[in-house]
């Protein structure tokens, strides 16, 4: 097949453009040309350099290529979907677009920007979707149109151009932009012998992925024909607490120490997270297993293992020294620890 991604030289992208490139499929990156995992990628794959605000504009690029799939790894908004679906309609043969799990009623829930009941049971790619428009509006300026209910809307309503929701859970590993791992890491790399949390935010569940099982799922959808006009979960079976999540990165560590909760009235107002922690976001998985034969390509102590490795080789650039651990200290006083 030939595949193009828009984006791809990020964070999840180059794991698989790699992926698809050594399957030996022709792929093609379209970026700025900017992103410095630009240059890991295979030999093989073309890249087509411009600005995704202006994509019509390389649509004879595009055109060239003759895309048999398009990976759209970034579409934010509803104008994005749009733009993409106008460039390739007559281009390429199916689009997959990278959506998220906050589009759920129940994500939204847990911002506290959707009312209704907290639900228990894992979310299924039919359970209710966020009822409120631009989640982020207000609170991130770079984000005042982000909503992917409305990109999901546009892909999945076109006729004559079969798209592919996949919907991801919080994602790490290597190249984590966000570095999700580091903050429990680095307080492990400083010896401290608790990591104290707030009662409730221990027990919260949130679904997560290693990154190079992310891509693969990516490669699954892109590649078969089954997934056109499909929506799919993609996440690790087993949903971690916060504490279990923490004591996984530990036991790989090789730390000692252990984990602690207070109640939100022992800990400062900062201390305490302003989500709804009764609402988990679990994901049932079991649609792109049975149609499409998805299965983790990493142990579980394997992605942990790289992803601590390359944490402990770049370091977010706000990494903080000498930390200030005295509140934690007197809070762990009064409980005994």
């Amino acid at each position: 097949m030939k595949i193009l991604f828009l984006g791809g030289t990020r964070f999840i992208g180059p794991h698989a453009v790699k992926r698809l490139a050594e399957a030996g499929h022709e792929v093609a990156v379209f970026n700025r040309g900017l992103t410095l995992g630009a240059a890991s990628l295979p030999q093989s794959v073309v890249s087509i350099t411009g600005d995704r605000s202006r994509l019509g504009e390389y649509r004879e690029a595009f055109r060239s290529f003759a895309p048999d799939a398009v990976i759209d790894l970034f579409p934010y908004s509803e104008a994005d979907a749009r733009q993409l679906i106008e460039t390739f309609q007559d281009i390429a043969g199916r689009v997959v677009a990278i959506s998220s799990c906050d589009v759920y009623q129940a994500f939204g829930r847990v911002n506290k920007i959707e009312s209704g009941p907290i639900t228990t049971e894992p979310l299924t790619e039919q359970s209710p979707l966020c009822e409120k428009r631009y989640p982020f509006r207000g609170a991130r300026p770079d984000r005042e149109f982000y909503d992917k209910v409305l990109v999901e809307r546009v892909v999945m309503g076109q006729q004559s151009l079969p798209g592919t929701i996949l919907r991801l859970p919080m994602v790490y590993g290597p190249h984590d932009y966000q570095h999700r791992v580091y903050p429990y890491l680095q307080q492990m790399r400083d010896g401290r012998p608790f990591i104290l949390l707030e009662e409730g935010f221990a027990s919260w569940r949130w679904a997560r992925g290693y990154v190079e099982d992310i891509a693969h799922a990516i490669c699954l959808v892109a590649t078969n024909d089954r997934a056109k006009n499909q929506i799919y979960h993609v996440a690790e079976e087993q949903c971690l607490s916060m504490r279990e999540w923490i004591e996984r990165i530990g036991s790989v560590y090789g730390w000692n120490g252990k984990v602690i909760t207070a109640s939100s009235t022992e800990l400062p107002n900062e201390w305490v997270p302003q989500i709804e922690t009764r609402q988990h976001v679990q994901l049932d998985t079991a649609k792109i297993r049975r149609e499409l034969g998805y299965t983790e390509q990493t142990t579980t102590e394997e992605s942990m293992l790289r992803t601590i490795a390359w944490e402990i080789d770049h370091p977010p650039e706000n990494v903080l020294q000498g930390i200030d651990y005295s509140i934690e200290d007197k809070v762990a006083a009064k409980l005994g620890v």
